[in-house]
């Protein structure tokens, strides 16, 4: 299983995440880009990957485990 995390350090608020990927991300209300509750896994989210790319501080970590 892919587990889908956004570092809050890195993030800059770009918002690329949330633009590619709705589905599974959004933005919180400073701006910054979170994973939507029960997403953490991205099931059934096809741009996913497009969203780690699109990242302009490359914030997200796709990973095995548990999200952060």
């Amino acid at each position: 299983m892919v587990r889908i995390a956004i570092d809050p350090d890195l993030c800059m608020g770009a918002g690329q995440c949330a633009l590619v990927a709705p589905e599974v991300f959004t933005q919180d209300d400073d701006g910054f880009g979170t994973v939507l509750p029960g997403r953490e896994d991205g099931e059934g989210a096809t741009l996913v990957r497009e969203a780690v790319r699109a990242c302009p501080v490359q914030a997200i970590s796709l990973g095995d485990g548990p999200a952060r």
